[in-house]
């Protein structure tokens, strides 16, 4: 698990090698990854957009953006916690992920990002 504060919001990703959703011959590698955002302020934050970077290691980069995660935009009260899981795919065992979130402070038109912390995807039969 990886953990990042910023702006008083904390990110922590789990990621996990979906095996049985995979076909490794064919080059299809498919993972998931659960990600919780706590938020340590004092006021309520909206999440209305994410951006992933996304690095197989095979040499493909892929850059996704969009409205909110898994079609929500989550309001998220001071000391509450939204999580969420979702899924990538890559053509190589290994790869990496990393990007943020566009928040907005609640009430307001105050707008600010959210480093989501680089995590490794890693297929199970490469780990020692």
């Amino acid at each position: 698990m990886v953990v990042a504060v910023t702006e008083g919001v904390k990110i922590s990703v789990f990621s996990l090698f979906e095996e049985r959703m995979s076909a490794a011959p064919q080059g299809s590698f498919v993972f998931s990854y659960r990600i919780s955002i706590e938020n340590q302020n004092d006021y309520p934050i909206q999440l209305l957009r994410r951006h992933w970077f996304i690095s197989d290691s095979n040499g493909i980069k892929r850059e996704i953006e969009g409205p909110g995660v898994i079609g929500e935009q989550p309001v998220i009260a001071p000391g509450e916690n939204f999580s969420y899981t979702s899924a990538c795919d890559l053509q190589s065992p290994f790869g990496i992920m990393k990007g943020f979130y566009s928040m907005q402070m609640k009430g307001t038109s105050a707008l600010f990002k959210v480093q989501v912390p680089e995590f490794s995807l890693i297929a199970d039969f490469m780990k020692n």
